[in-house]
């Protein structure tokens, strides 16, 4: 038993001796100890965080400040309160970075949009959102997001309705995301999706981060460096995880080199457009933007969208279904809106929707957008205030203190969204006319917010039409009797013990 062990073993020891003694005060927030702060409340609900912290949230008007172990700097105010979230992104952004503590919890992101603050994050934006809201990176995104439906999606789901077998779906959806995103960012199919379902080792490294993310949240940052010099635990698997991603990312970037070097030029067509193509050429024109267009620089930006595009798309699609099947009269109503769309003389029978084709759809986006409100891809974030400040509701921050926006509970605070909060109604995303409601980022923050609102936002609802659009119109999804659904505790909110369901066929 190393020293590391010994030290765990204590310090859980004084955690469980601490919980016999009642971890919570009469009004049932956590209890505040000498030493160890709230860690306790922490440690012991963390099979349940995320319910925790709704608890906690909905008691004390949707602010609360977290004290952790003493000389940690671990004092969290986490808050949910729109007012709040409303300054700190927006009227006050410039106060508000990303921070040295986001970028050490996230090292792995490098240098990337994600991490980056001042006029590297504002360079970067620029140059991205340039990339993505190009006709012909639109163009690869229809023909992209249609052929992995047709020719991926679809032929698994209807194997495994020929051969009767229990899948998990949320498997399924990752694949789907990974492999659509690796053919926008990269250039390439990694074909993840395919009948056999293959080992997809830089997809479960990527599962094995966003753990990891969420460990060092509630670690004392102590505790998982030294892990980390010890080559232990969780670190361990961060390591061997970052190891492994970097490996395949170079090589395709490699890969990649040598297409151009040997004079195939970039196309601009939709055949032609991948993002890192699109920088690759860029480093050899006019345009730098105090960027240095190196392997490192190319590492990061490539594996940020990665991020972006897998778990946001692949986690929505599959509480989405689970929620659309579950509420018969949601499924009813957006089968009426598709069946609307499919000419007459092609009568009932299995197709896959084009893009343009659910332009306008309002009930299926209505959906959606409600499942990100209660199950939002990334479950919190956080900033660090550079001076000291005091928010709007009179709490006051400072650069010691860390503050985080918890996206799962600010869809089911009752102070934000009524009483009717915890209830799936895609009717709250539409007004009397039919047509969609907007509502302001402080409070629908699945998208982020402010200066930093997600670029990837119309990226995202394309895919994410496109592939419900052609599991409810062509298939019943039946969940398997006994499967328990519940969020996992990662920074990326999945279901904990996956989506295991058997599919039937609508049409002959």
């Amino acid at each position: 038993m190393g020293y590391f062990e010994i030290f765990i073993a204590i310090f859980f020891f004084l955690v469980f001796w601490l919980w016999a003694l009642g971890h919570s005060n009469k009004n049932g927030l956590p209890r505040n100890y000498p030493f160890v702060g709230m860690f306790p409340t922490l440690i012991l609900n963390l099979h349940r965080i995320h319910e925790l912290i709704v608890e906690v949230l909905s008691k004390t008007g949707g602010t609360f400040l977290l004290k952790g172990p003493w000389f940690t700097n671990m004092d969290i105010l986490t808050t949910v309160n729109p007012a709040n979230v409303h300054y700190i992104m927006s009227s006050n952004f410039p106060n508000f970075r990303k921070g040295p503590e986001f970028k050490k919890i996230f090292h792995i992101f490098g240098d990337g949009i994600f991490n980056s603050d001042f006029d590297s994050w504002k360079d970067q934006r620029k140059l991205a959102k340039e990339m993505i809201t190009h006709q012909i990176f639109r163009k690869r995104l229809i023909k992209t997001s249609w052929d992995k439906v047709e020719n991926g999606l679809i032929p698994v789901l209807e194997f495994m309705v020929k051969d009767g077998r229990v899948v998990d779906l949320q498997d399924v959806f990752k694949r789907f995301s990974f492999d659509t995103t690796f053919k926008l960012v990269m250039g390439f199919d990694p074909g993840c999706l395919s009948l056999d379902l293959p080992d997809t080792p830089f997809s479960k490294a990527m599962d094995d981060v966003n753990y990891v993310w969420f460990i060092r949240h509630v670690l004392p940052e102590s505790i998982w460096k030294l892990q980390k010099w010890l080559g232990t635990g969780t670190e361990m698997k961060l390591g061997k995880a970052e190891e492994l991603i970097d490996q395949i990312i170079f090589k395709y970037t490699s890969m990649k080199r040598d297409e151009l070097s040997s004079g195939e030029k970039m196309k601009h067509d939709e055949d032609g457009f991948d993002l890192l193509t699109s920088y690759m050429v860029l480093n050899d024109g006019e345009t730098k933007r105090e960027l240095k267009f190196d392997d490192k620089f190319l590492r990061d930006t490539m594996f940020n969208f990665m991020v972006a595009g897998r778990d946001g798309i692949s986690a929505c699609l599959t509480w989405f279904i689970w929620l659309v099947f579950t509420h018969p009269e949601v499924e009813k109503n957006i089968r009426e809106e598709l069946k609307a769309i499919i000419p007459e003389k092609e009568g009932r029978k299995r197709r896959a929707f084009m893009v343009e084709e659910l332009k306008n759809v309002v009930y299926l986006h209505a959906a959606l957008c409600e499942t990100l409100r209660l199950y939002p891809p990334i479950a919190f974030e956080h900033k660090t205030p550079q001076e000291p400040n005091i928010l709007p509701s009179d709490h006051r921050v400072h650069p010691k203190l860390r503050v985080i926006f918890n996206m799962y509970a600010m869809g089911r605070m009752e102070l934000i969204w009524a009483k009717d909060a915890l209830e799936f109604k895609p009717e709250r995303w539409t007004s009397d006319r039919g047509t969609l409601k907007h509502e302001p980022s402080s409070k629908f923050f699945a998208f982020n917010a402010g200066p930093r609102t997600c670029i990837g936002k119309e990226v995202a609802f394309t895919q994410m039409k496109t592939a419900a659009a052609a599991i409810i119109h062509n298939y019943k999804i039946e969940m398997v009797k006994g499967h328990a659904v519940c969020p996992n505790f990662d920074v990326m909110l999945y279901m904990k013990h996956g989506f295991r369901v058997r599919t039937k066929k609508r049409w002959a």
